[in-house]
């Protein structure tokens, strides 16, 4: 056989028979083709949904605050709360999706009691996602030093070191998002629950 140029040969056949040409042209062809694959960029967080942060950012003292909608975890919190604020960092920003969480803790989206459960499973107190009317009776009745959730039937929240952790804002169902704001107003039915020693 001839040694016609590669593009030749591809252009004028259908079917290939690799096993006919040249050694030297398919090593060739081979290492072109690699060489002018796709490459992507790694993305920007060395982790998933399904693998959260056990790290990340801290201020001084007792109380959260948000940077640019992150939540910084207070220094003085015991771990298991700066694990479940950095863990929340992580679903910040997604969207609200009516039962998003309820099947599992890693979702596309998350409604109230989702975004909840998530960080409640993420300060080592909740093993399986729960809904709202079950949050009313989650954990030890009252406000706790760290971690708070106000359940009622049809919505609930959380307040960890200060912050709200809340699907809902000023635009209706938003998605999980922290806010500096509070919404402890008792008058909308809202039972508050703590996990035990938080």
């Amino acid at each position: 056989m001839n040694s016609p140029k590669a593009g030749a040969i591809l252009a004028n056949t259908s079917i290939m028979n690799f096993s006919r040409l040249p050694i030297k042209l398919l090593t060739t062809l081979l290492a072109t083709a690699v060489l002018t694959m796709p490459t992507f960029a790694p993305v920007a967080s060395a982790y998933t949904s399904a693998t959260p942060p056990t790290t990340g950012p801290t201020v001084p003292g007792n109380r959260a605050i948000v940077r640019n909608g992150i939540a910084y975890a207070p220094a003085n919190a015991p771990e298991a709360v700066k694990r479940a604020i950095w863990a929340s960092n992580y679903i910040v920003r997604k969207p609200y999706v009516w039962g998003g969480g309820h099947g599992s803790f890693y979702e596309d989206g998350y409604d109230c009691s989702g975004s909840v459960s998530f960080l409640l499973h993420h300060a080592g107190a909740l093993s399986t996602p729960a809904g709202s009317r079950e949050l009313t009776t989650y954990g030890e009745p009252g406000r706790g030093r760290w971690i708070t959730v106000y359940a009622r039937n049809g919505h609930c929240f959380a307040e960890v070191a200060g912050l709200r952790f809340d699907t809902t804002g000023y635009y209706g169902d938003e998605g999980p998002r922290w806010r500096t704001d509070g919404r402890y107003d008792n008058g909308w039915g809202f039972q508050p629950r703590h996990p035990q020693g938080m």
